[in-house]
């Protein structure tokens, strides 16, 4: 009798770690599932110039020179929403930033559903485009310090698909609503965000930055479970933050040292080669491309463009559900 308790008393624990792993996995889920909201927006603000430019151009009397700043203004809020994204990101905190950068949005989208000319057309897509700047840097950020190794990879990349997923619905749903109610749709997930903000916890590495170490394993608690033992990564983490924090600044110009300029050639070079093959150009003006190259209309080539992208999404869903589940089952 007192071999079969002690079997049972022996079982217990594991059975108990395997239901804390299973709830603290689904806190990490729901906490990227808030944070690439913000890659959603991204992608339907990407995506939106395209379907809507036949409607605002004619509903507003623009020229095509007109438009295209329209367009291209994105572009330069991006630039000075992401010089200024780790200074923000740093200051207020991950969640505060991607709030802010919510509020950008919403304004920008608000401002072009009551546009009257272009004017407030354009001043719309520069907040939008400074409120995705800060997106594109604070969720992948946020992502990785949230998420265990074993998984870190396979959450960060969520950013890229949701950015994907956006703009393929942008594309599809600009088929057949007016360019006002798809600037509305633009709105949806940065309040589903700001609502999801409210209860998802902070960074732990940010919250180890500013040297709450209390509101630190409160947070890495609640991402990894009540029940685990969350000592060993608390103390790697504030250990990394203390060394980081002792490191001399670095200056700009310190990136054009010989120990560092090849890698910034090679960074930089790739980044500007992958401008330079018009990717931009063409998710802000597709419909019109797909008019230029002789089809019927430009809501058709960009349907048959949401079909293959679909397919590509569909895709690395199911690879990216199947190489969580294996992960965490293996973990367990």
């Amino acid at each position: 009798m007192s071999k079969e308790w002690e079997g049972v008393e022996a079982k217990k624990p594991l059975l108990v770690a395997g239901n804390n792993k299973a709830s603290s996995i689904w806190v990490v889920v729901a906490s990227t599932a808030v944070a690439v909201a913000g890659s959603f927006v991204f992608g339907i603000s990407v995506g939106y110039s395209s379907p809507s430019q036949e409607g605002i151009m004619r509903d507003l009397h623009l020229s095509l020179a007109e438009y295209s700043v329209f367009g291209s203004i994105l572009t330069i809020g991006a630039m000075l929403g992401a010089i200024l994204s780790g200074t923000i990101a740093d200051w207020v905190g991950r969640r505060c930033a991607m709030a802010i950068s919510d509020v950008f949005c919403i304004i920008g989208y608000l401002l072009i559903v009551f546009s009257k000319n272009s004017v407030w057309l354009d001043l719309g897509r520069l907040s939008i485009g400074c409120g995705i700047g800060l997106l594109s840097y604070v969720v992948p950020v946020y992502i990785s310090e949230i998420t265990p190794k074993n998984l870190r990879g396979q959450f960060a990349a969520v950013n890229q698909l949701m950015i994907c997923c956006g703009a393929s619905l942008a594309y599809a749903l600009g088929t057949c609503i007016t360019w006002r109610t798809l600037a509305i749709v633009g709105v949806a997930p940065c309040l589903l965000q700001l609502v999801g903000l409210l209860v998802i916890p902070e960074s732990p590495r940010w919250l180890a930055k500013i040297g709450h170490s209390g509101a630190l394993e409160e947070a890495l608690q609640k991402l990894r479970g009540k029940e685990t033992d969350i000592s060993e990564e608390a103390a790697d983490i504030k250990d990394f933050t203390e060394k980081l924090q002792h490191l001399p600044q670095s200056k700009m110009l310190d990136l054009f040292q010989k120990d560092y300029i090849h890698a910034v050639t090679v960074g930089v070079g790739l980044m500007v080669l992958q401008q330079f093959g018009g990717v931009n150009a063409i998710c802000f003006y597709a419909s019109e491309i797909f008019v230029s190259a002789g089809f019927s209309s430009g809501n058709t080539g960009m349907l048959a463009m949401v079909a293959v992208q679909v397919f590509n999404h569909g895709s690395y869903a199911v690879f990216f559900c199947f190489s969580v589940l294996t992960d965490f089952t293996v973990s367990l």
